[in-house]
């Protein structure tokens, strides 16, 4: 009999070219970083994500979404929680030379959970 790994809900908040680029990996993968980007920061509190996504992304891009997904717990614990600010802003810093490793452990697909304009 085999049993399902436990899995660790994370949030993303994102906004539409990233949605777009996760669009086209078939809502399994987060893409490659830009230069730029050596971190790949998944959030653990949802109304964290919601504030990025709705004060940030929105005025930058024009639009912000968080997305939920899941990721194998035991994988997750080489990523030590960082604590970017107050209490529930909690973040994985994922290096961008990691993300196909960290992408092979997302379980399901990734979902668009609130959108804001």
């Amino acid at each position: 009999m085999t049993s399902r790994q436990a899995t660790t809900i994370l949030w993303r908040p994102t906004g539409p070219k990233e949605l777009d680029l996760v669009r086209e990996l078939n809502w399994r993968a987060w893409p490659p970083r830009l230069p730029e980007q050596p971190i790949f920061y998944p959030v653990l509190d949802e109304d964290y994500a919601i504030r990025i996504a709705r004060d940030w992304n929105v005025k930058h891009d024009g639009a912000g979404f968080v997305t939920r997904f899941e990721v194998e717990t035991e994988f997750l614990s080489r990523y030590p929680v960082q604590q970017a600010g107050g209490r529930t802003i909690l973040e994985l810093w994922v290096p961008a030379e990691e993300l196909d490793d960290f992408n092979a452990h997302i379980v399901g697909e990734i979902q668009v959970v609130h959108e804001f304009r």
